[in-house]
């Protein structure tokens, strides 16, 4: 009976225990983990405040939207109003740059606005994407400890994972055209319509 508690104590001895076990009994693991653990929540808080950044830009990206057109559209019907009710139509006419200059620069400064939201979404959404890759890697990094125990080169993974992080490019296309150009041009070719409908209502 002796002999059977001596070998199931060898045994029990010489069964290597969890790799959670090992952590928890080596400080330095134990404080790497608490580390990256640490390291993840503040990664996420930094992930939630940027999607909440770029909803609000495009919230604002969509508002300049509306008053872009309902801008024009009011101005338009006003001026055709007023075009209406007059008999002699010369006068309008030859103050017609009036309107016309408020309108362009109305459209311009709208442009301007909207160039630069999309600009601040861009940028926005390369930095989220830059947050998620760093989770990415950094998660990688926790399951690989977690896995190994004490086996985890603490030297040779946290090296490699700076190097991930210093290293990392952004590996994407040059494009000749974005959509925010197909945007400029699209309200800088309705601000010259509008120009032309100013002019059409108050000289005809």
């Amino acid at each position: 009976m002796a002999d059977q508690n001596i070998t199931s104590t060898a045994i029990m001895e010489s069964k290597p225990s969890h790799p959670l076990h090992q952590i928890a009994e080596t400080p330095t693991h134990k404080l790497l983990l608490k580390q990256w653990l640490k390291e993840e929540e503040l990664i996420l808080g930094r992930i939630a405040l940027k999607e909440t950044q770029i909803d609000s830009a495009r919230k604002e990206i969509t508002q300049l939207y509306c008053f872009f057109f309902l801008f024009h559209s009011t101005s338009l019907i006003l001026l055709f109003s007023a075009s209406s009710s007059q008999g002699e139509s010369s006068f309008s006419c030859h103050r017609s740059w009036i309107p016309s200059l408020c309108s362009l620069l109305c459209s311009l400064g709208i442009i301007w606005a909207v160039r630069y939201k999309t600009d601040v979404e861009g940028h926005l959404e390369r930095l989220l994407e830059r947050e998620k890759e760093d989770m990415k890697l950094l998660a990688r990094c926790v399951e690989e400890l977690k896995r190994k125990g004490v086996e985890f080169d603490l030297l040779k993974e946290v090296d490699a994972l700076r190097r991930a992080k210093s290293l990392r490019v952004e590996a994407k296309p040059v494009r000749k055209w974005s959509a925010r150009d197909f945007v400029t041009l699209f309200f800088f070719t309705v601000s010259c319509l509008v120009l032309a409908l100013t002019r059409i209502i108050l000289c005809n």
